[in-house]
């Protein structure tokens, strides 16, 4: 079973838990649209949503690309609450690993995310954000790929 996120274009649907430091965990929904072009380069948009709470939505746009043996990857990240980003990212039997670090930023924020595949239209997210040395937030979520139209 090889992997189906990321690798392949698709539309992904996700729901679970966020969690801020000293706060109660909020449910999170988004959905995430994978594109690839010719040369080895995806683009991946996320948009999560909090419903049932005043926090503003996260808007997450991704562009990189795959190295020549198809395990590790480079990417750009733009985040509406974060700013421009860049990261890193290896393909495991079962998960996807990526982490990134925000540019030019005094808090020293980075992030990661780990996408552990159940089936091949299945994933289970775990992510969190840092400044610094210390979590700030987590993430977890059950992604569903979305039936080909």
């Amino acid at each position: 079973m090889a992997h189906t996120f990321l690798l392949e274009p698709g539309r992904w649907t996700m729901q679970g838990s966020w969690l801020e430091r000293n706060g109660l965990p909020i449910s999170v929904k988004g959905m995430t649209l994978v594109a690839w072009n010719r040369d080895n380069w995806f683009t991946m948009a996320t948009k999560l949503i909090f419903p049932g709470s005043d926090r503003s939505e996260i808007s997450l746009q991704y562009k990189g690309r795959f190295h020549e043996q198809e395990r590790q990857y480079t990417f750009l990240l733009q985040n509406n609450i974060l700013g421009q980003s860049e990261g890193e990212g290896w393909i495991g039997p079962d998960t996807i690993v990526q982490r990134y670090w925000v540019l030019s930023d005094r808090e020293r924020r980075s992030g990661f995310e780990t996408m552990h595949r159940m089936s091949d239209d299945t994933y289970y997210l775990s992510s969190g954000m840092m400044s610094g040395h210390f979590l700030i937030s987590t993430m977890e979520a059950s992604m569903v790929r979305q039936a080909k139209q």
